[in-house]
């Protein structure tokens, strides 16, 4: 009797769902689950998730005061709202869930530290235990830092926006649990830069993985990889048996609908037998091989830009829902 795709990947890969969307979970029970501002903003304006929304808007204005401004309760109850969806999820999985730090805290260590513990915090405040927690940060090397000094505290992290060797590299260097390289962005970079269209193993963002991948492997780097951001089956196919993979629910549906022999792409084994050069990383190395990737320079400016734009969104569409909600509640004397 043969499986669907999704059923065979599992067998190589812990499968985590990339979405907001709780209701999807609960169809593909994935073992972890990831989110970020883009999602939350999207999952917040479904109407089976306003009462999460409304919930955390109320709490927020609470904690603030009748004084507060409502861009005041919006910004902190935004930063709430993650962690809400987080609780809901892990209901949910199994494993895992990351949460992230505010994206325009990117290039400063010691904000990206303070938010994180902030995070851990709350999630502390409710007994939900720090090993089914991933604070995910940008993968700058202000971010690196940060996620170092948080590693060592016992906060486990996800770096996201990774485009290049050498944020991975580094990543692993500074004893971070998790990392999420970014496959279906890289392609999008490769396909409008040189007006090519790339398939299977020669697609430029399963090339990435593959090489961030073995390299860590070779080594015997702790770090887990986990793609991300996935355009098409395809791109999962060719990195079946990286540590993770987080999938869209739609490319979910696309693999349990799908029959067809799946074989292991990455292992370990492979990686260790391989020849690789030892890159010995610090931040002149990191900031020149940075330079000198114009596709790493440009989409990780470019991911930090939209998932900040985001947050702005989603702070003005939280403002605006206070202001209905409280225009509801008649004044008191």
């Amino acid at each position: 009797m043969s499986q669907h795709l999704l059923e065979q990947l599992r067998q190589y890969t812990v499968v985590v769902a990339d979405t907001g969307d709780i209701e999807a979970m609960e169809k593909f029970r994935p073992q972890d689950a990831t989110t970020n501002p883009s999602l939350i903003t999207a999952a917040a304006q479904m109407p089976q998730y306003q009462p999460i929304v409304d919930g955390v808007l109320l709490e927020a204005r609470k904690e603030l005061g009748d004084s507060a401004t409502g861009a005041a309760v919006a910004n902190l109850a935004f930063q709430r709202l993650a962690i809400a969806f987080g609780k809901k999820i892990l209901e949910i999985v199994p494993g895992r869930v990351s949460t992230e730090v505010d994206a325009r805290l990117s290039y400063d260590t010691a904000a990206t530290i303070a938010q994180a513990r902030a995070i851990i915090a709350q999630y502390d405040a409710v007994s939900i235990g720090r090993d089914r927690i991933l604070v995910k940060i940008a993968s700058t090397w202000e971010g690196i830092q940060a996620a170092e000094v948080l590693e060592r505290e016992g906060i486990h992290c996800n770096l996201t926006l990774l485009f290049g060797l050498h944020q991975a590299i580094a990543c692993a260097e500074a004893g971070v649990t998790l990392i999420s390289p970014f496959v279906g962005r890289i392609l999008d970079w490769y396909k409008k830069d040189t007006g090519k269209e790339y398939s299977g193993a020669d697609d430029p963002g399963v090339r990435s993985v593959t090489r961030i991948y073995n390299y860590l492997k070779h080594f015997g780097f702790k770090t887990q990889v986990m793609g991300a951001s996935f355009r098409n089956v395809g791109e999962i196919l060719e990195l079946a048996g990286s540590d993770l993979l987080t999938i869209s629910p739609q490319l979910l549906a696309e693999l349990e609908a799908t029959e067809a022999v799946l074989p292991r792409k990455l292992s370990p084994e492979a990686a260790k037998a391989m020849h690789i050069e030892r890159i010995v990383m610090d931040r002149d190395v990191f900031e020149f091989m940075h330079d000198a990737d114009r596709m790493a320079h440009d989409k990780l400016k470019e991911g930090i830009q939209g998932f900040s734009a985001a947050l702005v969104k989603l702070e003005s569409l939280l403002a605006a829902r206070l202001a209905e909600l409280e225009s509801r509640v008649p004044a008191t004397a």
